[in-house]
């Protein structure tokens, strides 16, 4: 039986780094199982487009597509646009199954590439103390996405035993700028800007704008094109690869 082809669905960007970024995770994934049929495709600004992938997908013969939604937070683009392409394609393409699965969140082992990315960041600088974190996300009109950054912040704070702000490129506050300042209010004057984002783009270059403008330290980089990053787009893979089987199937 042949493996369920994997779309790596991302949101997509007028920034060329963004789109360059997505393909080379998609293609690290493509390395780790060679075996997948994996594309990379964008909701928005930059092709290839969802439907491209899977009308790309089903001339190819396949028939069972898994769709990762790369994505660090549940809001309007996963619970809106996601199913809403999914269901296009779906009704265009008459005998083929789409899943999609869970976006990929704000895993525990992205804590561990936030510190590689840290640690670059402090080396580039050349940074030898820190008193302080701020930890910036994309941030969104629906508060539960914004809280799952807050607690990121909390846990990542609390790991390296440094106080941490939770802080927003868009939406809310507080900006990026503003929990630096917030740090030296308070007398912290070493303060480090770790990037709750997959890939380079406006908003995070706006962050790192921000952030050293009020007198950061250092600014980290996005996450990227990590291997860690590559092994929970294959988890959720897995998991919306079994839901795509009949229970039938299961129990036989």
């Amino acid at each position: 039986m042949t493996a369920p082809a994997l779309i790596a669905l991302a949101h997509g960007s007028t920034d060329p780094r963004s789109a360059q970024t997505i393909t080379a995770l998609t293609e690290m994934v493509s390395c780790m199982r060679p075996d997948l049929r994996v594309a990379p495709a964008f909701l928005d600004h930059v092709g290839p487009t969802f439907d491209e992938a899977v009308d790309r997908l089903v001339a190819e013969g396949h028939q069972e597509i898994v769709v990762v939604p790369l994505l660090l937070s549940e809001a309007y683009h996963a619970n809106v646009d996601v199913p809403k392409v999914v269901a296009a394609a779906l009704a265009r393409h008459e005998g083929i199954e789409i899943h999609a699965t869970a976006v990929l969140g704000i895993e525990s082992a992205f804590f561990h590439v936030l510190d590689k990315r840290l640690r670059e960041a402090l080396s580039k600088n050349r940074v030898r103390e820190l008193d302080a974190l701020v930890l910036a996300g994309a941030g969104s009109s629906d508060p539960i996405a914004n809280a799952a950054i807050s607690r990121a912040a909390r846990a990542w704070g609390a790991h390296h035993k440094l106080p941490t702000i939770a802080a927003f490129a868009s939406s809310v506050p507080p900006a990026a700028g503003e929990a630096v300042r917030q740090h030296r209010a308070d007398g912290r004057r070493h303060i480090a800007v770790g990037q709750l984002f997959l890939a380079p783009g406006v908003l995070p270059d706006r962050v790192t704008e921000l952030a050293y403008e009020a007198g950061a330290v250092a600014v980290a980089e996005p996450l990227g094109v990590d291997v860690e990053v590559a092994r929970v787009i294959l988890a959720r893979y897995a998991v919306g690869a079994v839901d795509l089987v009949p229970l039938e199937a299961l129990f036989a």
